[in-house]
């Protein structure tokens, strides 16, 4: 082995040695920044309103059909700016950009997280005067008025003030310029020019200003030093701030990811860091604090009783995000209520975004319910698309499975102790020694038939593939991304080299669109042939996690393609590589097969690609505490297929934590166990009877619950509204329920309570209240026992109780023969749950396709209406051109909140015309079963009871 062979092999031995000590110790604060310790962050925040600086000039206002433009001036500086100001179509969202007016470089504009450009309506000047300019939406509700001096943009809908920019006067914009040569000697070497705000320069607008007095340099504006690494800015200080008010907020909720609470907590005080936006990896992450993870989603929203109001900050670089709260004294919202008194507050809440690099590219989202603000942030980033059935049942994971037998065994076991499982998961451990697209075929010498031998059973593997490449003469993928030139590039145009999982890695440049359809073309099955069509991919490690860079991350001075410095783009790299993995898997499925990736990293508009989980999260109740937050954070950004590593990948859960896990994460939309290489074997059966029980009643509810995902899903793609949704989301009015996170709503049809502590017999659960304060009927989906209250109910659990609780008016579908595997229910026949609302009535849908192709988008699937009213249980198409040859049916109907049992029930349908035959009733204490109407789900049919 050569001399440097040998250094490097060292290297990433110490660097494994790191991070396993982040195993055995948490996560190390000092290798990651605090505000205090960005050069940026410290000069651009504000902790204090103030008079701002920014004037807008009458007489610059230029009127377009589809939008306006103004010029900014820097009252000091006389530097220029450009506003551009329009309306989307529709009118409930506005969008607009603060550019230099002539920049020494073109600043960077995010591209990729879109799903299209914005499409703009018209937009009219309703008047102009030297002190402001009104602008309306031709096609909607949205108004805006832009103040001129000093510079302020207020949004209102129906008249209504709802968001207001730069009210605070924070904004900061630090134009490009041209370094200063010293004047004199100075024995720390800080020969740097002032920031915007410490500097005066010639007036752009024609006038003579008088240079300001030079106070000390900030001395990380031109060249910054983190630990042992140097930033070398070659484009000197460009950071960016503004401020957004909610006057009619009482809370703030998004700006994932973080392990926080789902009601962003007061940040704006000295000695207490913002949320930061910073894609970093993050073992063992703390709880409670607003410390950079995985993802970086900069949408936030304002809520209060009468609107909810979104600001969508469309920027990729490093970024902080200060929170002025409405309650100050409370900085932990209480998981459960929040029993503040919201009518308290002085002033209302606010953020301020802070952002290294780029321009400010800003959506404001009217409202104004919650479901219209969510709507209008995935309208901008998209929805996400309708899964593969298997990807919503239970997966089985670890670092790693051994080796084929391993894998066979496990999957054999899950048979044998009757559990169901849809997806085997190998880590980065099945890889000839960390070279992705390859397999160690001294423990994998078969996976070809290791693979078809899952998919005989119904079952699919999914398998980990990263972005960073072993830097290796033998390795081909690594000699084609060398002489093609498709690696991120160091600052001075050599191939960038870190290090990570394979010792020595260089990284592929997926903003290359050569590199990003090479690294696609590795997937298909003439290139990676030891895999097949219906494998799923997981990019993990792609924040990009670079071991031995600044904050395990990569140098930001470093260059991708066209010239980008990896500080404007940091935050989308992985994104990027969800696009070149999801190009490659669908051109491996000849267009056919809906690709089921998997990632770690995130932006907006990543949930058009991929699922996400939360990260390396460890095994206490915190945690398990901590996943449903994070999951409601993500969900409301447009990222619904969310869950966590159930049990915690870090540590051994005990059987208690490790089953109320379970019946946690059946009950999230991505469902998948996962651990660390150092914990013990946790199959279920591994734990004892009584715990393994539980845990398969966990999975086997969810799997009777997948039409309900499959339609929910289905939804999700045609509305952009979250899966998991927070109570607000349809009880806005509800003061009491803003601030719940430990609680939650799949869809408007379920609540979920899950038991997130140890030892309790009670789990006390919130029922919310409507505007009018009455409640919504709720029945146990076990007992069928009816709650009407509102506000905090004890429900008794034991081990295998989950409340969770039906909403009344809603029609649930479900198939109740469970099966080793999804993909083996395809033609089972449903059930359904009518639970009446308080006028007798009730409504649900169901989607049925073939589970797997994109045929449904070519008009194969059926969308079903069921509705019971006066008596009649009935059944539609939505859809009535769709069309789906299911050879599923109904076998059995059960109703619940009937005020008397019905004597009689007969079935009706379409082709007959005429009644085929009394039905059999079952009546219970709390519900009415109609057992065997057997027909087909392709029909149209009613069931008439007589009372």
């Amino acid at each position: 082995m050569a001399v440097a062979d040998r250094r490097r092999v060292a290297l990433a031995f110490i660097a494994g040695l790191c991070c396993l000590a982040g195993f055995a110790a948490g996560v190390d604060r000092n290798n990651f920044k605090t505000c205090d310790q960005s050069s940026f962050c410290r000069r651009l925040r504000s902790l204090e309103p103030q008079t701002s600086e920014f004037v807008a000039l009458p007489q610059s206002l230029q009127q377009f059909k589809q939008f306006i433009t103004l010029t900014l001036v820097h009252q000091r500086t006389q530097h220029e700016y450009t506003l551009k100001l329009a309306c989307l179509k529709g009118g409930a969202t506005f969008h607009f950009q603060v550019d230099e007016k002539q920049p020494l470089s073109v600043r960077y504009r995010v591209q990729d997280a879109l799903v299209q450009e914005p499409q703009y309506g018209q937009t009219r000047v309703e008047s102009s005067s030297e002190a402001a300019v009104s602008v309306a939406c031709g096609d909607g509700d949205g108004k805006a008025t832009v103040q001129l001096a000093p510079f302020r943009v207020d949004f209102y809908q129906q008249d209504k003030l709802v968001v207001s920019a730069n009210a605070k006067g924070m904004m900061r914009f630090e134009h490009l310029r041209t370094k200063q040569q010293p004047q004199h000697n100075d024995e720390q070497g800080t020969d740097q020019e002032q920031p915007e705000e410490q500097a005066a320069e010639g007036g752009a607008a024609g006038e003579d200003v008088p240079p300001a007095p030079a106070p000390a340099e900030d001395p990380g504006a031109w060249e910054e030093n983190f630990k042992s690494h140097h930033d070398s800015k070659p484009k000197g200080p460009e950071g960016l701030a503004l401020d957004f008010t909610f006057p009619e907020a009482k809370v703030l909720f998004g700006i994932p990811e973080h392990a926080d609470t789902f009601a962003l907590r007061h940040t704006a005080t000295k000695g207490t860091d913002p949320y930061r936006l910073y894609n970093l990896d993050v073992f063992e992450y703390e709880l409670n604090n607003g410390m950079a993870l995985y993802g970086s989603v900069p949408v936030l929203y304002g809520h209060g009783e009468t609107t909810t109001a979104g600001v969508f900050w469309l920027n990729a670089a490093e970024t902080w995000v200060d929170i002025f709260s409405a309650n100050r004294e409370s900085n932990v919202v209480s998981s459960l209520v929040n029993l503040v008194s919201w009518n308290s507050q002085t002033e209302p809440p606010a953020a301020n975004f802070i952002s290294e690099s780029g321009i400010m590219d800003v959506f404001v989202l009217l409202g104004p319910a919650p479901t219209d603000a969510f709507r209008q942030y995935t309208d901008l980033t998209g929805h996400g698309p309708l899964p593969q059935l298997y990807a919503m049942a239970y997966h089985q994971c670890r670092w790693n499975y051994n080796d084929e037998r391993d894998v066979e065994m496990v999957s054999a076991k899950f048979d044998e102790h009757d559990i169901p499982m849809d997806t085997m998961w190998l880590d980065i451990e099945y890889t000839d020694g960390k070279r992705y697209f390859t397999w160690d075929h001294h423990k994998f010498p078969h996976p070809v038939e290791m693979i078809r031998n899952l998919t005989d059973l119904g079952r699919h593997l999914t398998i980990i593939i990263d972005p960073h490449i072993k830097r290796d003469g033998g390795y081909f993928f690594h000699n084609e991304c060398t002489e093609r030139g498709l690696y991120v590039k160091n600052k001075d145009g050599n191939d960038y080299e870190g290090w990570c999982w394979p010792g020595a890695a260089s990284y592929v440049d997926f903003f290359s669109p050569d590199a990003r359809r090479h690294y696609a073309d590795q997937y298909l099955l003439e290139n990676f042939r030891e895999q097949s069509a219906t494998v799923g991919i997981w990019n993990d490690m792609n924040e990009p996690s670079v071991f031995n860079g600044p904050e395990v991350t990569m140098l930001k001075d470093n260059l991708h393609h066209g010239g980008l410095e990896h500080r404007d783009v940091h935050n989308l790299y992985g994104h990027m590589q969800l696009v070149a993995t999801f190009d490659g898997l669908q051109r491996r499925g000849e267009g056919s097969l809906r690709p089921f990736i998997l990632t770690r990293s995130h932006f907006a508009g990543s949930q058009r690609y991929a699922a996400v989980w939360t990260g390396d999260n460890m095994a206490d109740w915190g945690h398990l505490q901590a996943s449903i937050k994070m999951c409601l954070s993500l969900a409301v950004a447009g990222i619904s297929f969310c869950g966590a590593d159930v049990g915690g990948f870090f540590g051994n859960p005990d059987g208690e934590l490790f089953a109320r896990w379970y019946q946690t994460g059946a009950f999230q939309p991505f469902f998948r166990s996962h651990a660390h290489i150092d914990t013990k074997r946790r199959e279920p059966w591994l734990f004892p009877e009584d715990v393994k029980l539980v845990i398969r009643d966990a999975i086997r509810k969810r799997y009777r619950l997948l039409p309900f995902w499959y339609t929910l899903f289905y939804e999700h793609e045609r509305s952009g509204l979250p899966l998991m949704r927070p109570l607000l989301a349809h009880y806005p009015t509800d003061v009491n329920a803003f601030a719940i996170d430990n609680q939650f709503l799949l869809g408007d049809q379920l609540l979920v309570a899950p038991v997130l502590e140890t030892k309790q017999t009670r789990r006390e659960v919130y029922f919310p209240a409507r505007p009018d304060g009455t409640g919504d009927w709720w029945y146990d989906c076990d007992t069928h026992r009816r709650h009407t209250a509102v506000g905090l109910e004890p429900i008794p659990v034991d081990s295998y109780k989950v409340p969770v609780f039906q909403r009344g008016g809603t029609i649930v579908p479900r198939k109740e023969r469970v099966r080793r595997a999804s993909t083996l229910m395809r033609n089972d026949p449903y059930t359904l749950t009518v639970a009446l609302d308080r006028n007798g009535q009730a409504k649900g849908t169901l989607y049925i396709d073939d589970e797997t192709s994109y045929e449904y988008r070519r008009g194969h699937y059926l969308y079903l209406q069921f509705e019971y009213r006066d008596g009649v249980l009935s059944s539609r198409k939505i859809d009535s051109t769709a069309t789906y040859p299911t050879k599923s049916w109904l076998e059995r109907v059960v109703l619940v909140g009937l005020p008397q049992a019905p004597k009689a029930a007969t079935l009706y349908t379409d082709a007959s015309g005429s009644a085929t035959g009394q039905l059999e009733l079952e009546r219970t204490q709390d519900a009415v079963i109609v057992r065997k109407p057997d027909v087909s789900m392709t029909e149209a049919w009613s069931i008439k009871f007589a009372f």
